[in-house]
């Protein structure tokens, strides 16, 4: 039987469907509608010469080699982000979901990290891996790595994934281990005394339980991969070296309020959007299939 909410006031569901619709509006809608604006037109600096030119922007953005290469990078960048930041949050958390000594301080500790701006993350990281003061750095050169992540663009790269990874470990944890304390843990039992070991209870009876909540971290670590780094990379490489870190949101943020060139940064955004909405439709279309609610 279907059940349908009645209001006596006709005016209450608008009221209260207001305040999400202003924050809609204001905060995507809008900014949308002016990105895709000032994808197609050119102005000056100061706004006072604009000039309508349709798909002249995303075509000059296309015909870019830099911006091919700052997109190969972005892929790579998201992807080990997402799988290296899911996998060590779901290890993390089901070792804090065991029965252990000072579990309490274990948890805790993995929460501090999300409460540290992606930008301050950045500036920590490039402190401990700086080639001349870093600690970090000292003791890779004491097992004989050369590390020298301001010249070695695969050593930046791998120095931002590994920031942005531990930014956002702890919010994934949380998440895991929530997911993981409300499994009953009669089933888990009940598999041990059927002679299941602890990596086959895992597979079989956690993992598959545990999909809703690994669903809504792959969609949420993907958005913060491609939107949310900006400050780590801001702080640790600006893009550098060369262009060796220049993920699409920074070279949104670069060529626009750097380069002056806002027309193409509206592009690039536009590009960026339609990119994530298309990941986060695809995610829902075949992943969620697999999912058991």
């Amino acid at each position: 039987m279907h059940k349908r909410v009645t209001f006596d006031d006709k005016l209450l569901p608008y009221m209260l469907l207001a305040p999400q619709l202003f924050v809609t509006v204001a905060f995507f809608i809008w900014p949308s509608g002016q990105a895709i604006w000032q994808s197609l037109i050119i102005e000056d600096a100061f706004g006072g010469n604009t000039r309508f030119v349709w798909l002249a922007n995303f075509e000059r953005l296309l015909t870019d080699s830099a911006y091919w290469h700052s997109a190969r990078i972005t892929i790579f960048f998201s992807l080990m982000v997402t799988l290296i930041g899911l996998a060590l949050a779901l290890l993390l958390a089901v070792m804090a979901d065991r029965t252990l000594r000072g579990a309490t301080a274990y948890k805790t500790f993995l929460v501090w990290p999300y409460a540290v701006a992606p930008a301050v993350a950045g500036v920590l990281f490039g402190f401990l891996f700086n080639p001349r003061v870093g600690i970090l750095a000292y003791w890779l050169d004491r097992i004989g790595v050369d590390w020298n992540h301001q010249l070695d663009g695969n050593q930046a790269m791998w120095l931002v994934i590994f920031a942005a990874c531990w930014n956002q470990i702890s919010y994934n944890f949380i998440f895991f281990l929530a997911g993981l304390q409300s499994i009953p843990k009669s089933l888990i039992e009940a598999a041990a005394i059927d002679g299941a070991g602890p990596g086959r209870r895992f597979w079989t009876i956690m993992f598959p339980l545990l999909s809703p909540t690994g669903f809504f971290l792959l969609v949420v670590n993907v958005i913060y991969a491609f939107f949310g780094t900006f400050g780590v990379i801001d702080a640790l490489t600006k893009g550098g070296p060369g262009a060796d870190t220049n993920i699409l949101v920074f070279k949104v943020v670069n060529d626009g309020f750097r380069g002056s060139d806002f027309g193409g940064s509206a592009a690039q955004s536009v590009i960026l959007m339609i990119i994530v909405m298309t990941l986060t439709v695809v995610q829902f279309r075949f992943i969620e299939r697999r999912v058991h609610y």
